[in-house]
């Protein structure tokens, strides 16, 4: 199993209490603590504008501007977004912005997109909110530019939702074959057809039977559009808290129940933290979230992005993860 982990970057008020001028200082030396160890093939942060579970005036910085900072600030690790909205940004100048953020960093970058669902944010920023169908459409659309674009160079389509005609993407991405794409999402009509046609991997659910039924779906597809299932990559991301005891783990939550209280009252906080954390399988001691892990590897999980929601704070729970849970996947 590979491993990925998220950089907070504030959209789940994982960087409250820390003054915004500081907050760039915490994610670089976090990102660059990732990058000097071999532990974290990958750094991740998410493609949003407000905050979750609630809007708050607490910071969310933007993905693709963190995609270069990172770029130039690390070395080895790759660097990726779960994952950017296709809508929020014309296709043709998101696979410029990308090639050259793939230079910066010498050929790291990892593309995560899917066709976006925080209605609040979309009509904020005066994007409306489109049907799912249309979100969608607009995902293949725009696969089909970024695939054009790094490949060739340049990339023309006239297409319901977007027209390029001729745009040149110059210099290419310094990886071979261009960018690899990441299709996130789980939509089983359209989402995992779109993956089975141009997905270098896929992101969906971890739970067991949930995996199950989607990499099925997924098989289905790749054999109607006539890819290789087996070439795709399936990963899944989760919530993490670790402790060396049950009781360290409850206290840890408690944390993160404490950071959401004052925005969103203590039941209600106590509620959102039970529903995130509960029931993934990066929850727990060490043995229990190997056990569960393996479980859901022996379905076919291949890759598992963690987000751990204390990383601002306290890397110890990190630091627990790399010493016992990722020797014994890897």
């Amino acid at each position: 199993m590979r491993f990925g982990i998220f950089v907070p970057q504030g959209w789940r008020l994982d960087l409250v209490g820390i003054e915004p001028a500081d907050q760039w200082s915490v994610m670089r030396e976090l990102a660059q603590r990732f990058d000097a160890g071999s532990d974290w093939e990958s750094i991740w942060v998410y493609d949003h504008f407000h905050t979750v579970p609630v809007p708050t005036n607490e910071a969310t910085h933007e993905a693709w501007t963190l995609m270069s900072a990172f770029a130039a600030s690390t070395s080895r690790v790759r660097l990726g977004q779960m994952c950017t909205a296709m809508s929020y940004r014309n296709p043709a100048y998101l696979a410029k912005v990308a090639a050259t953020v793939d230079l910066i960093s010498g050929g790291r970058v990892e593309m995560g997109i899917g066709g976006g669902w925080y209605e609040h944010e979309w009509r904020a920023y005066g994007y409306g909110f489109p049907s799912a169908g249309e979100r969608l459409g607009r995902l293949d659309e725009g696969v089909q530019i970024f695939r054009q674009a790094w490949q060739t160079g340049r990339a023309t389509l006239n297409g319901k939702y977007y027209q390029v005609d001729d745009a040149i993407v110059h210099p290419k991405p310094l990886q071979e074959n261009g960018i690899p794409i990441w299709i996130a999402g789980g939509g089983e009509k359209k989402t995992l057809r779109i993956a089975a046609t141009y997905a270098n991997y896929t992101n969906f659910s971890g739970e067991p039977a949930e995996f199950t039924r989607k990499s099925d779906i997924l098989r289905a597809h790749c054999a109607e559009v006539g890819t290789d299932f087996a070439a795709i990559t399936r990963s899944s991301n989760f919530n993490a808290i670790v402790g060396s005891t049950e009781s360290e783990v409850q206290e840890r939550l408690s944390t993160v129940i404490d950071r959401y209280t004052p925005f969103l009252g203590a039941d209600e906080a106590k509620a959102r933290v039970h529903e995130q954390f509960d029931d993934s399988a990066a929850v727990g001691t060490p043995e229990q979230i190997v056990e569960r892990l393996t479980a859901v590897k022996d379905l076919g999980l291949a890759y598992a992005i963690l987000n751990f929601p204390e990383a601002a704070y306290d890397t110890s729970g990190i630091e627990l993860f790399e010493r016992e849970v990722i020797p014994a996947l890897r």
